[in-house]
């Protein structure tokens, strides 16, 4: 089913196992070159989208979701069956969710907006493309 962009998806885990529904607006559409975005995704970067918490629900498998703190106060949430980054929430913002657009099953038509922690990117990753915006750390930070 298709969406306007940002304003509702649904996401599942590789085994089907986990799902969930997200109604956006989706923020801070980025991909994330930190090494800890790098490893839990397996590729150069991870792309991610937050969404407001009230608009994140978990409709299937929530028992099967098993967390990793990669930085205190920072949780990495997954399937526990098939291994699939779900999402990210921060201990400090329990009002968002940070969403790996990867698991989508909905269309995601709203662009990237900013590329974030490109000193820890890749040699293989070309940076930056036309008209992202690039950081080597997070802006503001």
């Amino acid at each position: 089913m298709r969406h306007p962009a940002g304003l509702c998806a649904g996401g599942s885990c590789l085994c089907g196992s986990v799902r969930y529904t997200a109604q956006g607006p989706f923020r801070l559409v980025a991909r994330c070159h930190c090494v800890e975005c790098r490893k839990q995704s397996g590729g150069e970067f991870a792309t991610n989208a937050t969404v407001d918490a009230g608009r994140f629900a978990l409709v299937e498998g929530a028992d099967l979701i098993r967390r990793f703190e990669s930085s205190p106060g920072q949780w990495r949430e997954f399937c526990g069956r098939c291994g699939s980054p779900l999402f990210k929430r921060v201990d400090a913002t329990p009002e968002i969710v940070r969403l790996r657009l990867g698991c989508l099953d909905d269309p995601f038509e709203q662009p990237v907006e900013v590329r974030v922690f490109t000193r820890e990117a890749m040699a293989l990753s070309r940076l930056p493309e036309e008209g992202e915006p690039c950081f080597e750390t997070l802006p503001g930070a």
